[in-house]
């Protein structure tokens, strides 16, 4: 008899059936408490990652922007004749530029959606959304019409002779 009660006592024991309600629950609020401090080191994690992608993107846009003046600067030096007018390197210089900065605003503009959706005020949270599609429908016309000038130009560029 006493095989057969510690047998049992294992078996309910193992299932969880002995264990006390207080404990278990505590349990899961310890398990709870650990998901919501990982998801939230995650959120951490990657908003920072954003953070660097837009300083990298921005120490990118310097670069290429005093790149671009290096070039101008070697240009006017070695054709003086020819310095009024854009080359095709410095117009691929802007649309490089261009696409840098494209890619600068949308890391914050995700931001800007990270902080919108942490916005505890449904009504408050929509008309920022409202607000920041607006202004990026605004920028996104505003860059094509940009890009399109610059392919312009370009493609006008390549058609000169002596053009570089």
């Amino acid at each position: 008899m006493k095989t057969f009660y510690a047998v049992f006592l294992a078996t309910v024991t193992t299932v969880g059936l002995v264990t006390p309600r207080p404990l278990q629950a505590a349990d899961q609020l310890e398990e709870l408490r650990q998901e919501l401090n990982k998801a939230q080191q995650e959120k951490k994690f990657e908003e920072l990652k954003r953070t660097e992608q837009i300083e990298n993107l921005k120490r990118d846009q310097q670069l290429n922007q005093s790149q671009q003046q290096l070039d101008q600067i070697k240009q006017q030096k070695a054709e003086p004749a020819q310095a009024q007018k854009p080359s095709v390197v410095e117009t691929q210089h802007q649309i490089d530029r261009q696409k840098l900065d494209e890619q600068l605003q949308r890391l914050q503009t995700d931001q800007q959606i990270n902080r919108i959706e942490r916005e505890a005020d449904p009504l408050r949270q929509q008309q920022q959304i409202n607000e920041l599609q607006r202004q990026q429908q605004i920028r996104s016309l505003q860059e094509q019409i940009q890009r399109n000038q610059l392919q312009q130009d370009l493609d006008r560029l390549r058609q000169q002779p002596h053009s570089r």
